[in-house]
C-alpha cells in the first residue's frame, strides 16, 4: 500500500475503563477491547484498521494504561511493540496528549498527528479517510488546533459543543468561535435549536509544533515536566521517567485545558456515520432491533410483552424478560444490571456505589 505522507501519525487513546458499559466492560477488560456490536472485532481493532488504510502501522501509536499493554499486543499483533505507549496512571487526555506529542516530536519534528479515542463507531470509513486527510493537509500548512465536528441530533449533555464562523478558511475548514465542554441540558437545547453548533467528536488533528506551543502556553507545568525529560524519551529510560512525571500531572481533559482557551481552533463539519458508543443507549441505536424495538444480544433471551429494551446476556443463559419498556438489561456471570434507559448516565454512579459497598470484586 502506498501511504500519503511519512510525516502523518495517529495516536489512539485506549486507556479508559468504559464504566458506562458496566457490567460488560470491566476494569480488567474495558470496552475498547470488547466486541460491543457483535461484529467479530473489538472497537480497538476497528479503530486501528480504519487508520491503517492511510497511515503506516509504524506511525500508529496506542496510548493505554500499563495494565492493558498485553491486551493491545494480543489484539493488534501487526503493531510494532514499541508503538504501545504505557501510562502508569489515568490522568485524562491532556497528559496523555502531552506525553505522545513530546515522544513523537523527538522522533519527527515535522509530524502531523491525529489523536483519536479507541472506542468510537464510524460507519463510513471512506468519508472518514477523506476527512482525516483533508485535516492533516490543513494542519501541515497552518498553525491550527483542529477538531472534527458532528451535526447534533439531540440536546446531549455528554459532549462538547462547537460554534463556528460561517466563512470557511479552506476546503470545509472553519474557525471556531466558541468551544463549550459538556453544557447543562438547557444550554444544550439552546445550542441544538440555533443550528449553529456541532458536537466535538473528540478526534483532534494538529502539527506537533502547534500542539506543543499550546501545551506550553496553557499547561506550562505539565509541558515542562515532559520537556525536562526529553532526553529519556524513546530510550530504555523512558518508563522510569514517565513513572516519575505522571503523579505530578493534573487530571484534566485537553478540551478544558486547551481547546476552550486557544484562539487558533478550527473545525471540519463531518459526516461519516459517527457514534462515540459512550453508553448502552448508543449501542442500542446501532444494533438490529426486533419488531417490538428490542435490541437483543444473547441466543437464549425470550422477550414477552417487552418493548424498546437493550438486552445483553451470555449465549448459554436463558433469560425471560416480561413487561419491561425502555430498559437496559445486562447479565454477566457475576453481575445483573437492570436499569431504565433514561437513567443510563447514572451507571457511572452505580459503579462508584458498588465500589464503596462491595469493594473492587465486581468492577
Amino acid at each position: 500500500m502506498t501511504y500519503v505522507n511519512r510525516h502523518f501519525y495517529v495516536a489512539i487513546m485506549a486507556g479508559g475503563i468504559g464504566s458506562r458499559f458496566w457490567p460488560y466492560s470491566r476494569t480488567d477488560y474495558p470496552k475498547q477491547f470488547l466486541d460491543i456490536l457483535n461484529t467479530g472485532k473489538s472497537l480497538l481493532q476497528w479503530t486501528f484498521e480504519r487508520f491503517s488504510q492511510f497511515i503506516p502501522p509504524e506511525n500508529i501509536y496506542i496510548v493505554t494504561h500499563q495494565h492493558y499493554v498485553s491486551k493491545v499486543q494480543e489484539q493488534l499483533p501487526e503493531l510494532p511493540v514499541v508503538n504501545i505507549v504505557a501510562e502508569p496512571s489515568r490522568k485524562n487526555t491532556a497528559p496523555c496528549i502531552a506525553y505522545i506529542s513530546h515522544k513523537i516530536n523527538k522522533q519527527d519534528p515535522k509530524a502531523n498527528i491525529i489523536c483519536a479515542p479507541a472506542d468510537h463507531l464510524i460507519l463510513d470509513s471512506i468519508a472518514f479517510t477523506s476527512t482525516c486527510l483533508n485535516a492533516l493537509m490543513f494542519v501541515q500548512k497552518h498553525s491550527a488546533l483542529l477538531t472534527l465536528g458532528i451535526k447534533p441530533t439531540r440536546p446531549d449533555t455528554g459532549y462538547g459543543y462547537i460554534q463556528y464562523e460561517t466563512q470557511q478558511v479552506a476546503d470545509n475548514v472553519y474557525q471556531v468561535k466558541t468551544f463549550t465542554e459538556k453544557p447543562n441540558l438547557e444550554l444544550a437545547r439552546t445550542f441544538l435549536q440555533s443550528g449553529d453548533f456541532l458536537w466535538n467528536a473528540g478526534i483532534f488533528v494538529w502539527n506537533v509544533k502547534t500542539i506543543l506551543a499550546a501545551l506550553k502556553a496553557y499547561l506550562p507545568e505539565i509541558d515542562e515536566l515532559f520537556e525536562q525529560s526529553r532526553a529519556a524519551l524513546n530510550t530504555p529510560e523512558e518508563k522510569k521517567v514517565i513513572e516519575n512525571i505522571y503523579p505530578q500531572c493534573t487530571n484534566i481533559s485537553i478540551d478544558y485545558a486547551i481547546m476552550e482557551k486557544a484562539d487558533n481552533v478550527y473545525v471540519i463539519p463531518s459526516n461519516f456515520g459517527w457514534s462515540d458508543l459512550g453508553t448502552w443507549a448508543s449501542a442500542y441505536e446501532n444494533l438490529e432491533r426486533d419488531d417490538a424495538g428490542n435490541a437483543v444480544q444473547g441466543k437464549n433471551v425470550m422477550m414477552v410483552d417487552a418493548t424498546n429494551c437493550m438486552v445483553k446476556a451470555p449465549h448459554e443463559k436463558l433469560l425471560v424478560i416480561q413487561g419491561l419498556d425502555e430498559f437496559i438489561v445486562v447479565d454477566t456471570s457475576d453481575v445483573l444490571l437492570i436499569c431504565k434507559k433514561e437513567n443510563e448516565q447514572q451507571i457511572k454512579e452505580y459503579v462508584a456505589e458498588v465500589k464503596r459497598n462491595k469493594g473492587e470484586k465486581f468492577l
